[in-house]
């Protein structure tokens, strides 16, 4: 593993010494002045190191055969083969973390007491967002999804959005919200780009609401909905988490909102995250939601799913729109996934249950673009979706020995 590192390590640096022909103090100052603070001090960037949680048998437990239809055409292509894992699995869908912050406290989410979040000043910028973006985005994304925390509340979203929306190459602008805000926001973000809508909505009962999120605002979320029905989102997503004894008798009340409105329901296994004192026996299975359709529906159908579909899709005959089921616990889609994740704090994760994460902040350090900036994130995405995820570990202690190792070879 070292060799491979320090054979990319003495490429880039080959190519940085083709491409640039400047003095190291120049260098060292374009390089940095805009990936350093007012301050002048740089910005965190050690990984941290863990042990993933999935398994090469578990990802290639389902065939990836079907991803085919869904790699690039252009096999040519480097960058696009960057993109590439060791499963055959094109990743083409970038998930951004925008703030850590929320406006709610959902209990399946987040403890009572709220979590430690990481400073301001630690947080991507808009135009570190955008440039990391750029990078994901010339190598073959065509979609960006803005999470959070909750997106809606950072004060700049319009402005990223706009910005991300205008990267040649990006076909769909995603964002998933809790909708306490977004009524007021969703014109501007709509021109600003953002095609396409998810409101997590986990209850129609208000009281039910309050007890779920700790927090008032159903009125909103329920606005929010009809506002993007409203400006044309077809399908506006609802994402609705189901925990038994809590929400699950409204399982065909959700399907019912269906039957005259544009919306896809997205009904989601409850998973285990730090802090949601999850238990199996709130675990409603796919296969009992379905049923319970089934039963007061007839004529429930199944819609062909996309290879990298996380969700098993199904419309009632006569219903304008659809009913999803993410099976995360019960029918895992690891085999299909395509999402990469970007962090708040500029790190990178491939996984959602995986806590190994790879930093790429430091990336921002190197240089303001060129050819040598997309063949250092290039370097790096190689060597973290070429292995399998057992090497996650060795990966992260490497990368961090390869920016260390370039930072002070060639700044110093």
């Amino acid at each position: 593993m070292r060799g491979c590192v320090w054979e990319l390590l003495q490429g880039c640096l080959r190519s940085r010494r083709a491409y640039f022909s400047v003095d190291g103090s120049r260098c060292r100052f374009g390089c940095l002045s805009d990936s350093y603070g007012s301050s002048g001090k740089i910005r965190g960037c050690c990984p941290s190191v863990g042990t993933p949680s999935c398994s090469r048998s578990m990802a290639s437990a389902t065939s990836c055969a079907v991803l085919s239809e869904a790699l690039p055409k252009d096999k040519d292509n480097l960058a696009s083969d960057m993109l590439i894992d060791s499963f055959g699995r094109f990743h083409n869908y970038l998930r951004i973390s925008l703030t850590e912050r929320c406006n709610l406290r959902c209990h399946y989410c987040m403890p009572a007491e709220g979590v430690e979040l990481t400073p301001n000043s630690q947080l991507l910028s808009h135009a570190e967002i955008v440039r990391l973006a750029n990078l994901f985005v010339t190598s073959g994304v065509d979609k960006i999804r803005l999470t959070g925390g909750e997106p809606t509340i950072r004060k700049d979203i319009e402005d990223i959005c706009l910005s991300l929306s205008n990267l040649k190459g990006l076909k769909t602008l995603a964002m998933t919200t809790n909708g306490i805000i977004l009524t007021k926001k969703l014109p501007k973000l709509k021109e600003c780009g953002v095609n396409a809508i998810n409101i997590s909505l986990d209850t129609l009962v208000p009281a039910k609401f309050e007890f779920m999120t700790r927090r008032k605002g159903h009125e909103r979320v329920m606005g929010s909905m009809d506002a993007a029905i409203e400006l044309g989102y077809n399908p506006v997503k609802i994402n609705c988490v189901v925990m038994r004894g809590l929400n699950d008798d409204e399982i065909c009340d959700f399907v019912e909102m269906t039957r005259e409105k544009p919306i896809n329901v997205r009904f989601i296994e409850f998973m285990p995250f730090d802090g949601n004192v999850w238990n199996v026996k709130k675990l409603v299975p796919y296969v009992e939601m379905l049923d319970r359709v089934r039963q007061r529906f007839k004529n429930v159908q199944r819609l062909k799913d996309h290879p990298a579909d996380t969700a098993k899709n199904f419309i009632v005959e006569g219903h304008c729109g659809t009913v999803s089921f993410i099976t995360s616990m019960t029918e895992h889609f690891c085999a299909g996934c395509n999402r990469l994740r970007l962090l708040a704090d500029g790190n990178f994760k491939v996984c959602l249950f995986g806590p190994s994460e790879v930093c790429y902040q430091f990336v921002l350090c190197l240089s303001t673009g060129g050819n040598f900036y997309i063949s250092i994130f290039n370097g790096l995405h190689y060597i973290f979706l070429k292995f399998n995820l057992r090497s996650v570990q060795q990966i992260c202690i490497h990368v961090k020995f390869f920016s260390n190792i370039y930072l002070g070879f060639f700044f110093n």
